[in-house]
């Protein structure tokens, strides 16, 4: 017989509401509890879809301690979805530990399709989309200068998440080590009310957003060595 599924990764709209999917609905409706990275974020979401389900706080700085007990509570049959403040779970969000300990305990996990930030704005680019890679977050501080003199010399299309408050900070280190020709695709606020997306040069989205104020989810998509 096949196995049941006792944890369902479930993607969340990152912007528009009316992006969930009728799945995503019925799974979050039907399972005994809901993991979420913020409880009042997701509890916004749960509400408009009158979806009551027990929630229960699952993130980056708890998830080491929840894990064991979690484990446990899937084991013994407790039904579980895991959801992150938007898009989908374990995309640069917690996740990845609960889906590798399942899969070491021989517990089933279900992925459901659904909104992933990077996707729309990398298509939005008309950057090559043969081939591309996802470097999540660039590091803060250690070891920043390494990973931008290893995106120089990357050929493929590259795509990664940054703050509105880091923005031209990160702009400008590429246009240092990229140089300020290279193509580039800012999009932020994605399926919001004032999305927006620019394309150009380094140096001509640089000074695009040094004349405004930079606020939503930021994704950058550099297109690669020439």
């Amino acid at each position: 017989m096949p196995q049941e599924t006792a944890l369902y990764i479930v993607p969340t709209p990152i912007g528009n509401l009316d992006d969930i999917t009728l799945r995503a609905i019925k799974v979050l409706k039907s399972v005994d509890l809901i993991l979420a990275e913020d409880t009042r974020t997701s509890g916004i979401l749960l509400k408009h879809f009158e979806i009551k389900n027990q929630l229960k706080s699952y993130h980056i700085h708890n998830e080491h301690k929840t894990l064991a007990l979690l484990i446990e509570q899937l084991s013994n049959g407790t039904k579980m979805a895991l959801i992150s403040d938007a898009g989908t779970p374990a995309i640069s969000d917690p996740g990845f530990l609960l889906v590798r300990e399942c899969i070491k305990n021989n517990i089933d996990v279900e992925c459901l399709p659904g909104a992933t930030a990077f996707v729309p704005a990398l298509v939005k680019s008309g950057f090559s989309t043969d081939r591309f890679v996802f470097e999540g977050f660039l590091p803060h501080k250690k070891g920043r200068q390494t990973r931008l003199n290893q995106l120089a010399e990357e050929l493929k299309t590259i795509a990664f998440y940054e703050s509105p408050h880091r923005l031209l900070k990160t702009l400008n280190q590429l246009s240092e080590v990229l140089g300020s020709e290279r193509r580039v695709s800012v999009s932020r606020e994605i399926t919001k009310i004032h999305e927006e997306t620019v394309t150009g040069t380094l140096e001509e989205v640089t000074q695009h957003f040094s004349q405004k104020s930079i606020k939503g989810e930021i994704v950058i998509i550099i297109e690669g060595k020439p």
